[in-house]
């Protein structure tokens, strides 16, 4: 398997010409009877081999952290014993992470390690930086303040880590594990001086909304999503979904035991609104994000109106035949979708359908 930058790669070594790429591209669209653009393509695998070494890695990198923990516990060099969080695992887990990334994303290639690779570096490092940080100030898990201000110290240093991961290394999801590592570094240091749990879910949304606006600068300087950049925004999308989602629908109890049936309606609301939006950018995340909520949200309401038996199976046939429609329809809906936006703005967005070996030719 290979992915479009691979292909923009063979044709800047000269194994293909810019004429050669794009008629199998357009071949490919039209026998998948879609735009490439529309598929949201990104690489996970090169073939079996990466699932082989994935598992291997893993092994191993839990291997190096269990000896962290125990060579951490009995040199003492544990933030307490009840807990057993050792600096020691996380810098080892890190670094052979690290080690690992040097042959087999940057000789090999291979994705699914890169990317598993990568999520083990930021993780070790923003472990070990928060065991380290709590040792330091001496403070337990009740001392809020403490807990709040390492876990935002430890946050940005590991942004700054991860920028380091991507500067040699250059995996696509290194920059939303950065955004990430921000993200929570944000919500540490609002935590450390908020007691209510529930106003935690404002500066989550409004992050969320910032990472989505991020993933759409890296979108609209890739509109036809042929290289690295589109993969990068990718992921930012897959960052940012949750964020919204998970916050938007908590501030509106929508898991509560007495669903509203006002709640419940604009609950469904705003997942159609949800959809709207994912047509218009061209990304599902969105909606898959938000598929837990309006999964309840549905029940509730069958629930409500007597079908208390059928409510599951009901909300299953309801969203999983609309998701299917929408799926088939997915190429007319986003033409109808982005065909009200204002043209600016349109022209911005990847393409609502695929212009054409002419046109591309042309636009060349």
């Amino acid at each position: 398997m290979y992915s479009n930058a691979d292909l923009d790669d063979a044709v800047d070594a000269g194994v293909l010409t810019s004429d050669t790429l794009l008629a199998f591209r357009s071949f490919i669209a039209e026998r998948h009877k879609t735009s490439l653009v529309d598929e949201e393509q990104f690489r996970l695998l090169t073939g079996f081999n990466d699932i082989f070494v994935a598992i291997a890695g893993v092994i191993l990198l839990v291997a190096v952290g269990s000896l962290g923990t125990l060579i951490g516990t009995s040199t003492g060099m544990v933030r307490d014993h009840a807990h057993m969080e050792s600096p020691l695992a996380g810098i080892l887990v890190a670094g052979t992470a690290w080690a690992l990334g040097e042959y087999f994303t940057r000789q090999r290639r291979m994705a699914l390690p890169s990317i598993i690779f990568l999520l083990a570096f930021s993780i070790g490092m923003f472990w070990s930086l928060t065991a380290s940080g709590l040792m330091i100030v001496g403070q337990d898990h009740d001392d809020q303040m403490a807990v709040g201000i390492t876990i935002g110290i430890s946050g940005i240093l590991t942004a700054l880590a991860t920028y380091l991961h991507w500067r040699r290394f250059a995996v696509p999801i290194t920059i939303a594990a950065l955004v990430a590592a921000l993200v929570g570094a944000v919500i540490g240091f609002v935590g450390a001086n908020n007691a209510i749990d529930d106003l935690l879910y404002w500066p989550m949304l409004i992050c969320g909304i910032g990472v989505f606006a991020f993933a759409m600068r890296w979108d609209m300087s890739d509109r036809d999503r042929r290289t690295r950049r589109s993969d990068v925004a990718f992921w930012l999308h897959m960052l940012a979904a949750p964020l919204i989602a998970h916050a938007l629908f908590h501030l509106l109890h929508a898991f509560d035991h007495d669903l509203s049936t006002g709640t419940g309606l604009l609950v469904v609301l705003l997942y159609m609104l949800f959809g709207l939006v994912a047509l218009a950018v061209d990304r599902r995340a969105l909606l898959v994000s938000s598929l837990a909520y309006v999964l309840w949200a549905l029940q509730s309401l069958f629930e409500q109106v007597g079908a208390l038996q059928f409510g599951m199976a009901l909300t299953a046939l309801v969203i999983g035949s609309a998701l299917l429609l929408l799926s088939a329809l997915w190429h007319k809906a986003r033409a109808l979708v982005v065909g009200w936006l204002p043209g600016d703005l349109a022209m911005r967005l990847p393409p609502a359908s695929d212009p054409g070996p002419a046109s591309r030719a042309a636009a060349a």
